[in-house]
């Protein structure tokens, strides 16, 4: 099945871009995902095409119109998720990543200038407002390149090696555990010895314990979520403590 990847943007000629490179590339010529792109100017009714106007109530810069996004978006909608990159948008996660890439494809709007008019998302409640990070950037197309790219990866075939895209950062909660390759000793500094040492579950350990580590120290807020997931007895457990207590 081919993932099939719909953007919405005023920059077509954005697209592949970089994603027509390297492993995704790659898996584009296979025919493993597809990319279309819709210009919205194209649902535009007047003669100058225009796809934005001031902002109600004053302010600076331009915003999107609804009418004319509603139009474009309408005409792709095909049981796909639908994704607004959108600063005032929820961060993406790699779980809903990695849900996505396990579906039939994803239509992706690009924002552009001040964003959306608030009644797009009021009338068509099933887009999905999201951004990739606590930046801003002129414009959607740059977060949906990477955010495609972290499907694409993900899809059958793509990757390598099989196992590549489990034990990453994220994946389980915590960031990656530190790599090392060859030589085993650079400017002063070896490899952990333990890495070394041929011994699986000692390694097993050694990366847990430091993934653990590093999110504590570097993502209080990942580790905070891991550590109260943890934290929260199963529903079997409470039901047999429940029934004990009776």
């Amino acid at each position: 099945m081919t993932f099939v990847a719909t953007i919405l943007t005023l920059y077509p000629e954005m697209f592949p871009g970089p994603l027509g490179v390297s492993l995704a590339g790659k898996a584009l010529e296979r025919g493993d995902w597809s990319c279309a792109t819709v210009n919205p100017r194209d649902f535009a009714t007047d003669k100058h095409r225009t796809v934005d106007d001031t902002p109600a109530g004053g302010g600076a810069g331009m915003v999107l119109k609804p009418d004319v996004l509603a139009a474009a978006v309408d005409s792709v909608t095909d049981g796909r998720p639908v994704l607004a990159m959108t600063p005032r948008g929820k961060p993406i996660t790699q779980e809903r990543i990695r849900e996505i890439a396990s579906g039939p494809g994803v239509t992706i709007i690009c924002g552009r200038f001040e964003g959306f008019d608030e009644r797009l998302f009021d009338a068509r409640p099933d887009i999905e407002q999201i951004s990739l990070a606590d930046i801003v950037l002129s414009g959607g197309e740059p977060a949906v390149l990477a955010i495609l790219d972290a499907c694409i990866r993900l899809l059958p075939g793509v990757m390598g090696a099989p196992d590549s895209g489990h034990e990453e950062s994220f994946e389980e909660g915590l960031l990656e555990y530190p790599q090392y390759t060859r030589p085993q000793e650079w400017e002063g500094r070896t490899i952990p010895e333990v890495l070394r040492s041929g011994d699986h579950a000692k390694i097993a350990a050694w990366r847990k314990s430091r993934s653990e580590d590093d999110t504590r120290l570097r993502r209080p807020d990942l580790w905070e979520r891991y550590s109260g997931a943890r934290a929260q007895p199963a529903s079997g457990a409470r039901r047999k403590k429940k029934d004990l207590d009776q």
